[in-house]
């Protein structure tokens, strides 16, 4: 005996995090609720789409009321990653900022089709083994098949390495169906590609000189945090790399080079946003520093496309299960 499963419409999704909202709201999915502490960036989630449901408000307070999300297509959000940052003191499950835990009750209660999670790659590193296992084990008992995958945003045309783990749990009738998403076949633009426009938009006469040598992708961007880093492109490793490509990484410019501008210019925040893969017409609200580390510490939109594009996919397909008897 077969019974056929239909999933055409792949509509509710339960968000938290930032730049994964415009990449899954680009792989059709529709926005339940989106939740986020930071009030900069509610106000930008608000500024560029008014209708969404932004919910402004700590997670932990959230997951009280998550069952009333019960049966979502998909949950999906970027957990803080200091507790598994190498640039911070691994803490993992230790760190008072985790909040993996918070996650799986959030899931419990809400028994969403798909999740899907990202982090920083210090979360695949040797010391938190164990907390992985564990994890997985986690999600097994609530149903679903779990995966990650260390995944390269300049695979997916974004113009910087930015090197993120992104965690995929399936609902196990439907978990064989999911495949990572494949790089593309042509390499990224770079940073002279990506930003020439912008650089002479006041009329610097030296931006096509500049961008012929600005000839590699950049470096992951830096977004800094609350109590440490500003507007700047990341420590002193971070800025030499900068400099190679013709970048003065110790602040950002209120606005491009002008035309008596001389010297190595600096990036505004739209190019910032440019480089991480957002649209020229999303605008981030705040001043430079609030709007600056809203880019910098976002998910690039088009590798949450290209994943969570897979799992549409996997929602949408139709399932023949067969009972015996």
């Amino acid at each position: 005996m077969k019974r056929a499963d239909s999933s055409a419409d792949i509509r509710r999704t339960l968000r938290w995090c930032r730049g994964q909202a415009l990449g899954l709201e680009k792989a059709g999915f529709a926005h339940t609720a989106l939740v986020e502490i930071d009030s900069h960036c509610c106000n930008t989630l608000r500024h560029n789409r008014p209708g969404w449901n932004v919910l402004e408000e700590d997670l932990r307070l959230f997951k009280e009321g998550a069952e009333a999300y019960k049966g979502v297509d998909l949950l999906a959000g970027g957990l803080p990653c200091p507790p598994f940052s190498i640039a911070g003191k691994q803490l993992g499950e230790k760190d008072e900022r985790n909040l993996f835990n918070d996650a799986i009750d959030i899931i419990d209660a809400a028994r969403p089709r798909a999740v899907m999670i990202e982090n920083v790659r210090g979360f695949l590193g040797a010391v938190f083994h164990d907390y992985r296992e564990r994890l997985k084990t986690q999600l097994d008992k609530l149903g679903y098949q779990t995966d990650w995958r260390l995944l390269n945003a300049s695979d997916y045309g974004v113009p910087q390495l930015r090197p993120r783990v992104v965690i995929v749990a399936i609902a196990k009738d439907r978990a064989e169906y999911f495949d990572w998403p494949e790089a593309n076949v042509h390499n990224p633009p770079s940073v002279g590609e990506t930003l020439q426009d912008l650089m002479a938009a006041r009329g610097w006469p030296g931006a096509a000189e500049w961008a012929a040598k600005a000839d590699e992708i950049a470096p992951t961007i830096v977004g800094g945090s609350k109590k440490h880093g500003g507007p700047d492109l990341g420590p002193t490793r971070a800025r030499a790399a900068w400099a190679t490509l013709g970048v003065e990484g110790r602040t950002i410019a209120p606005e491009a080079p002008d035309r008596f501008f001389t010297g190595m210019p600096r990036l505004t925040v739209p190019m910032v946003a440019r480089i991480q893969g957002f649209p020229d017409d999303w605008h981030f609200t705040g001043a430079k520093t609030n709007a600056y580390r809203q880019v910098g510490n976002a998910f690039p939109p088009p590798v949450a496309q290209a994943v969570s594009g897979q799992i549409a996919k996997v929602l949408r397909k139709r399932v023949l299960r067969v009972v015996n008897g």
